[in-house]
């Protein structure tokens, strides 16, 4: 019975050729280490191919007068980030209950190791996030950022303000003290006030007639599920995006027209 052929060893998978007349020694462990995680790479890049997406994503032309202003946007993710990963440590000690929560946050904040440095960041990281954001925005404003063909990019970055706005709000009656618990009732009350959608709003938020129990839930779900996932969801969208068309160079430059362009316009 003849004998199947082994199949062929892929590129990435063979070792690399010794060059003739280099003496080689006994291997050091980083360099073993080094071609393990070589070896790592390449195995799941064969089935991935995600160095094509990353050298896509990375690898792009900056306009010329790029500068600081530019890294708002990126600061704003930071932050994002900063309060996902603080928020999900700050979950795991708090009980979302109108008996037990603001009990939960005393004792994150006097019981817990680094607790009260996990929701200082957490509380303080907000403030830092809304900032940042409306900087990005005014930076996009003032840059004429928002024009063709960035139109889509920009309502994007207003819904991506709103819902930060909206996150912020949530998360303020999470302690569940005195002065949360009053500030949420005249938040809800404001949003009442609005046209048409207004009282149907208001009813959502306060998850029936009255101000308690289920309000507190309504609001930890809002702000630590349905929030989050959209604000994600919509900034991956939104880097595809600025990956995609690029960014405008500052006002205050101007294009060089081409020489051919300027001899033509000097002949004529």
């Amino acid at each position: 019975m003849p004998k199947i052929p082994a199949p062929p060893v892929p590129g990435s998978l063979q070792p690399t050729p010794k060059r003739p007349g280099k003496v080689y020694g006994p291997q050091t462990p980083a360099e073993h280490g080094h071609e393990g995680a070589a070896s790592a790479i390449g195995w799941i890049d064969e089935r991935t191919s995600l160095s094509g997406g990353a050298r896509w994503m990375m690898f792009r032309k900056v306009p010329k007068g790029t500068n600081w202003f530019y890294t708002l946007g990126s600061a704003t993710m930071f932050a994002f980030l900063s309060q996902a990963v603080t928020g999900v440590f700050l979950a795991m000690y708090y009980d979302p209950s109108a008996t037990r929560a603001y009990d939960s946050i005393r004792y994150i904040n006097n019981e817990v190791f680094l607790g009260e440095f996990v929701h200082g960041m957490h509380r303080w990281g907000s403030s830092v996030m809304v900032i940042l954001i409306f900087m990005h925005m005014a930076r996009t404003f003032f840059f004429g950022a928002y024009k063709y063909p960035r139109e889509l990019n920009w309502v994007i970055g207003v819904a991506l303000l709103i819902l930060t706005m909206a996150m912020s709000f949530t998360g303020y009656l999470l302690p569940f003290d005195q002065r949360s618990y009053w500030a949420s009732v005249v938040g809800v009350n404001i949003n009442g006030t609005g046209p048409l959608v207004g009282p149907y709003l208001s009813d959502f938020l306060r998850a029936g007639p009255d101000f308690g129990a289920t309000t507190l839930s309504r609001f930890y779900a809002l702000h630590m599920m349905l929030l989050p996932g959209v604000i994600g969801a919509l900034i991956g969208f939104h880097l595809y995006l600025v990956a995609r068309l690029g960014t405008t160079a500052p006002p205050w430059i101007r294009a060089k027209a081409p020489e051919a362009l300027r001899e033509d316009k000097v002949a004529s």
